[in-house]
Formats: C-alpha cells, sequence, structure tokens
C-alpha cells in the first residue's frame, strides 16, 4: 500500500514540477504554496520508501545544501549584477529539490539546470532575434530560471529513482 502512496508522490512532484515550471515561464514567481509541496511530496515519499534512496541525514543536508548554495550563489549574482539575479522561489525549490535528492544529487541537479538554463536561454536569444530583426544579444538576456532546474530534478530524480518499482 504504502509503495502506491510513493508512486503517486513520485508522479506528484513531476507535475509539480512541470506546473512550477509553466507559472515560472509567464510570471517569473515560483509561488511558496507550490514549493511547499513539492517539498512535502518529497518527505512523504522518503517516509513511505522507508528513506530506501536517499538517507535520513542526508534529506536534511540536501535541503540545506540546495537552498545554502543556490543563496550564496544569488548574494553574488545580485551583487555583481546589481538587480535580482535570482529569485528566493529559485532559492527555494532548490532546496525542496534537496529533499528529493539529497547533497549530491541536488549539486548535480543545480549543475544539469544551469546547463538546460543556458541552452534555453541561448534558444529564447536566438527565436527573439530572429522574430524582431535584431541582432543575436546575450548581454541583457532575463529568463526564469526555474524550468532549467526543474530539469535538472527531474533528470537526477529519474535516475535515483531508477529501481522504484511499486509493484514489488
Amino acid at each position: 500500500m504504502l509503495s502506491w502512496v510513493a508512486m503517486a508522490c513520485l508522479c506528484g512532484g513531476f507535475g509539480m514540477l512541470t506546473l512550477l515550471s509553466a507559472v515560472d515561464l509567464k510570471t517569473r514567481l515560483l509561488p511558496n504554496e507550490m514549493v511547499l509541496g513539492f517539498a512535502t511530496l518529497g518527505i512523504v515519499f522518503h517516509l513511505t520508501t522507508l528513506a530506501q534512496f536517499v538517507e535520513p541525514i542526508d534529506i536534511f543536508v540536501g535541503f540545506s545544501v540546495g537552498f545554502a548554495s543556490l543563496y550564496g550563489l544569488r548574494l553574488i549574482a545580485n551583487r555583481l549584477y546589481k538587480t535580482d539575479a535570482l529569485g528566493l522561489g529559485d532559492v527555494k525549490l532548490m532546496g525542496a529539490g534537496g529533499i528529493w535528492l539529497g547533497s549530491e544529487g541536488i549539486l548535480l541537479a543545480m549543475a544539469i539546470g544551469a546547463v538546460a538554463g543556458m541552452v534555453h536561454g541561448i534558444g529564447h536569444a536566438f527565436y527573439e532575434s530572429n522574430v524582431n530583426g535584431t541582432k543575436f544579444n546575450l548581454s541583457r538576456l532575463q529568463i526564469p530560471a526555474g524550468p532549467g532546474f526543474a530539469v535538472g530534478i527531474i533528470i537526477v530524480a529519474m535516475y535515483l529513482f531508477r529501481d522504484f518499482n511499486p509493484l514489488g
């Protein structure tokens, strides 16, 4: 029975990341209630799988690493660019992702997410330059970071939970 609850949490987590990405692309915001829901699904997933995939202490450490590392990056980027380069929603999302993935997993998800965001940004800049007939320019490009990080979290989760089987 609990394996089906875990499966529902896993599907719900992926769905929540998809929804968070759509909201971030449209509004450039990651609502706290949705990020908290994603984090809660991660806690329930680990409780129902008896922490089979991530050690209990690493769930807490993963949250701390995800939150603190992106918060530190946010402080540096905001000072460097003199504007909000990363929102606090992105910081909270990576903390929630750390609950799901643990400390090593969230760092890998962050790296994959940064690459996904870069690919998205280059594609967006290329599209804008073709549509508007302007010069290809990345210097002032602003895209939401949440969707890239969501891609990173999903890719790492697919690997980390690859042996999960609710049937037995």
